[in-house]
């Protein structure tokens, strides 16, 4: 498997300069990797009884099982026996996860499985995540403590996160308390300038993939679709991102972007959180998703947005809709009037429908809505928390 990395050249934008082949130590490939590592074949065995209650065959010690650790070495690591599967929290469309228990550390974790098929192997999304989870070591990125490798499943085993930013919007009705938002929206910023700073792009942000901690940690994860690749680049699909955070350069068919992809989902996340409701629900297709964003920031032009109409989407979209007039968020969303100028404004900067002028995340966090935090903040090293530093912490949401 090869992943193209990218370098800097300025103002957030980052374009191809060499290939970068993921590192052969996570075993994660087999000697039968076939077709640029999108499929893994291995030969057919038995499906396990599904009342088994750890990960693996632990079971039959005479038979052969072949297990890899990602970490390395013959420890404790990598091996199913090490973990037991406890309730599961929920299934996406190629692994299901569980809430679990370590017999290494006594502690509980969450056990991403991936189910393996018989001629196909591990899915090439699951090999992505965990070739870039390796890499990645910060406080709001959530970590990676083990990968476990057996005929039937590979499992992830990340530390264990109490909820997502989804939930704990729905406990909240009504928009979550100022103060909190400010703090979850830096740890946001925070993550993902330090994975822009090492040429990943998430792809896919979103309430459902950022965790929160009782404490009130945020943690990005689900990196199944994230790129250790540069744009502008024409080798990316459009489908990208769910939908009500999909950007409008990308809902308009354009395959050349970069960490400003990430941006449009960040503001998206922004007004929700401050507001209570989604900011842009589409409930169609793309064209009713572009309806709702240019109803309040305006269909674009050359003249407010260069080379727009040279992306496909537009002509077609601007026959079927027409033209809309852009309109004040804060005239949108009210409650962003309770949030402030500075709100209102870093908000705008997000959300700007050009990518070349949507703010990038080292920016955001120098923007004047956080001038109310400590500065020491933003000088901590990339895996402590904001908690440790005096004084911060959330407060009780209304």
């Amino acid at each position: 498997m090869r992943l193209s990395y990218w370098s800097g050249s300025g103002n957030g934008e980052y374009r191809v300069r060499r290939q970068l082949s993921v590192s052969s130590d996570s075993k994660l490939l087999d000697e039968g990797a076939r077709e640029e590592a999108r499929v893994i074949m291995r030969p057919k065995r038995p499906p396990r009884p599904k009342s088994e209650a750890f990960l693996g065959p632990h079971e039959h010690s005479n038979r052969r099982t072949k297990r890899f650790s990602a970490f390395g070495g013959d420890s404790p690591f990598g091996k199913s026996e090490a973990y037991i599967k406890l309730e599961q929290l929920g299934e996406g469309s190629y692994a299901t996860v569980y809430k679990g228990y370590s017999n290494l550390t006594q502690q509980v974790v969450a056990l991403k499985e991936i189910r393996l098929q018989e001629e196909e192997g591990a899915p090439f999304t699951a090999i992505r995540e965990a070739s870039l989870l390796k890499e990645l070591k910060h406080a709001n990125i959530v970590t990676l403590h083990d990968i476990v490798h057996t005929r039937e499943t590979l499992t992830f085993v990340f530390e264990f996160v109490d909820t997502d930013l989804s939930q704990y919007m729905e406990r909240h009705p009504g928009g979550l308390n100022r103060h909190n938002v400010r703090l979850y929206m830096f740890q946001l910023l925070r993550g993902l300038s330090y994975c822009h700073r090492r040429r990943v792009l998430h792809r896919d942000v979103k309430p459902q993939n950022l965790l929160i901690s009782s404490h009130g940690e945020l943690k990005l994860a689900d990196f199944g679709l994230a790129r250790a690749k540069s744009v502008p680049s024409h080798t990316y699909s459009h489908e990208v991102v769910t939908l009500w955070y999909r950007p409008p350069d990308v809902l308009l068919g354009s395959t050349e972007y970069s960490t400003s992809l990430d941006m449009w989902g960040v503001g998206c996340i922004f007004v929700e959180m401050l507001c209570g409701v989604p900011t842009f629900p589409g409930v169609r297709d793309t064209n009713d998703q572009l309806d709702k964003i240019f109803k309040v920031l305006g269909t674009p032009t050359e003249e407010s947005w260069s080379g727009v109409t040279r992306l496909p989407g537009l002509r077609t979209h601007i026959a079927r809709w027409g033209w809309c007039a852009a309109r004040p968020l804060a005239s949108a969303f009210p409650r962003m009037r309770d949030a402030g100028r500075d709100a209102q404004r870093l908000a705008a900067a997000l959300l700007q429908p050009d990518p070349t002028r949507r703010l990038s995340a080292p920016r955001a966090m120098r923007h004047d809505y956080f001038a109310e935090l400590s500065s020491r903040l933003s000088d901590l090293p990339d895996e402590v928390s904001i908690f440790t530093v005096e004084g911060v912490s959330l407060h009780p949401e209304e």
